[in-house]
């Protein structure tokens, strides 16, 4: 049988992108439905039509986000061989990624939470979650790394992601505030010549590029 009611005359894939971008600039709470039907060429009716609800557009632009950016950034942490090298990874491609837009808008994960007392907490939940993953993704990568023999046993697995993840996140923050490409990667070669002291043993000697 032949679909009822007029067609979709936008493209949604578009649509979505757009509404990424005025999140990603934004954040949830400032992104108003007026900024992102204009950004989506589409009017409210369609909006909700199509996604349902501006959080469920929201959910869906992160997941394009991280299938965008983020994936460059944590998809070969699991795949490098040598755990200094495969953090060294994820700060580096941080650097690179956050340093694409100019200006920059660091990282939508870590910038668009809503505020603690906003209208929609879950928001903020769900945001925490995916930067609690990416925390874990780490440690789960060293504690690897010790089963295979190339850290010590007595490596505070927890700790030693707990810093570099922190310090991801503020890469995002000095993005956001402006800091050139060349800064970004100081940091992240700052960060990863803490490794062994941070480590308490001599770990892989591999330099990160």
């Amino acid at each position: 049988m032949a679909s009822r009611g007029r067609p979709r005359t936008f493209d949604r894939q578009k649509a979505l992108q757009q509404a990424m971008e005025v999140f990603w600039e934004r954040g949830f709470d400032n992104a108003s439905m007026s900024e992102l039907t204009r950004a989506m060429a589409i009017n409210s009716p369609s909006l909700y039509a199509a996604f349902g609800s501006k959080e469920a557009l929201f959910r869906e632009a992160v997941q394009l986000y991280m299938s965008e950016g983020g994936g460059g950034i944590w998809g070969p942490l699991d795949s490098i061989d040598c755990a200094r090298d495969a953090v060294g990874h994820v700060l580096h491609a941080t650097a690179l990624t956050f340093s694409q837009h100019s200006p920059s808008r660091g990282c939508l994960i870590v910038l668009a939470s809503p505020q603690s007392q906003g209208g929609t907490p879950e928001i903020g939940e769900e945001l925490e979650q995916h930067r609690n993953h990416n925390r874990c993704a780490i440690e789960q990568r060293l504690q690897r790394a010790i089963k295979e023999g190339e850290l010590p046993a007595s490596t505070d697995c927890r700790a030693v992601a707990n810093y570099y993840a922190t310090v991801q996140h503020g890469m995002s923050i000095l993005a956001r505030d402006g800091a050139t490409r060349q800064e970004l990667l100081d940091v992240a070669n700052c960060a990863m010549a803490a490794w062994e002291p941070l480590i308490g043993g001599p770990g892989a000697s591999h330099d990160t590029e």
